[in-house]
């Protein structure tokens, strides 16, 4: 049976819950607006982040996702692919161009076709990154430059702590933290302390043999990228104006940010780098894209699975065990 040309493959979350909820679907095509690029997907994202969204923990999080159900049932934000068509007011982008981008909490590409605006989170793909690549840069890369630059200020000579330095976000930091300048200390397990030194980190702690918090060495910036750590278990970790920072949304840590808004020169923080404007964080795209042209930094890929597998994928990703990036591709790459 032909598949009609207004109908497409994706993902679709039936409801909150675990991976089994993640079905393949025959669903509508989307039709671009006129101020909107269609790409035809050739690989896409599966995260940590997406595992939260997935099972609607923490529940503050359903404020954005939906409270009963997901609101865009479709999931996966980063994407990269070739534009097919675009709408009429569409001056950026053209038929056949390869581009990548981020559509933040809309959602929607683990799917055949992503609609994307001409303003939004998306550009053209750079000739040193491949389809499969750039489609992670929107997850730990653009997620830890904002911590980095936006949320703590880095600065040369700084000593920063990675805590699960071998992750999407983590083997991103590392390579960041470094390009700007910092002395870089990554803690992972001990299977990757080995990739953990080959991005670059000045040190390596095996967190299964020490604990950082009992040591003495103190840290202007405790970046804790999978939510593993509080801001109470790393203060002493810290140094005078030293901040912790962490991506991973928990009741304790709204309240740490509050109190020490208020209290001490110590901080926690928090940022939702999806919450961020399209304008915002396309610049900061750019910048990592040049960070990338310069061969600064790379990207991780751990495992890749195809479209129909997703629920395998994010079974994977669940484990804990994941190095780096999990990507999941539609087409063979034509690049």
């Amino acid at each position: 049976m032909m598949k009609s040309n207004n109908k497409m493959k994706a993902i679709v979350a039936t409801g909150y819950g675990s991976p089994e909820v993640l079905k393949l679907r025959q669903v509508d095509k989307p039709v671009p607006k006129a101020n909107e690029v269609l790409v035809k997907v050739l690989a896409s994202s599966a995260t940590a982040a997406d595992g939260m969204m997935r099972t609607g923990k923490p529940f503050i999080a359903r404020m954005f996702t939906g409270l009963r159900k997901p609101k865009h049932p479709i999931p996966g934000t980063g994407f990269a692919g070739i534009v097919e068509t675009t709408g009429e007011n569409v001056t950026t982008f053209h038929a056949g161009d390869k581009v990548f981008g981020e559509t933040t909490l809309g959602f929607g590409t683990n799917a055949e076709y992503i609609a994307v605006p001409e303003n939004g989170v998306i550009l053209l793909l750079p000739e040193t990154l491949r389809f499969t690549e750039a489609t992670t840069v929107c997850d730990g890369h653009l997620t830890s430059v904002n911590f980095l630059m936006n949320i703590a200020l880095v600065k040369p000579g700084q000593k920063v702590l990675i805590n699960g330095a071998s992750g999407s976000l983590g083997s991103a930091a590392v390579q960041l933290a470094k390009y700007y300048g910092a002395e870089v200390t990554g803690v992972c397990s001990k299977r990757n302390v080995g990739l953990v030194k080959s991005l670059g980190a000045d040190f390596v702690i095996d967190y299964t043999k020490e604990d950082f918090t009992l040591k003495n060495k103190q840290y202007d910036i405790v970046y804790d990228t999978v939510g593993k750590l509080s801001y109470h278990k790393s203060k002493k970790a810290l140094t005078k104006n030293g901040q912790f920072i962490s991506p991973v949304l928990k009741f304790s840590l709204l309240l740490q940010m509050l109190w020490t808004s208020l209290y001490g020169s110590k901080k926690a923080k928090f940022g939702a780098t999806g919450l961020r404007s399209a304008i915002e964080l396309r610049q900061l795209l750019t910048e990592l894209v040049e960070i990338f042209k310069e061969g600064k930094i790379t990207t991780i890929i751990d495992r890749q699975f195809p479209l129909e597998k997703l629920e395998e994928a994010h079974k994977y990703i669940a484990t804990g065990h994941k190095k780096g990036n999990v990507v999941i591709i539609h087409q063979l790459e034509s690049q």
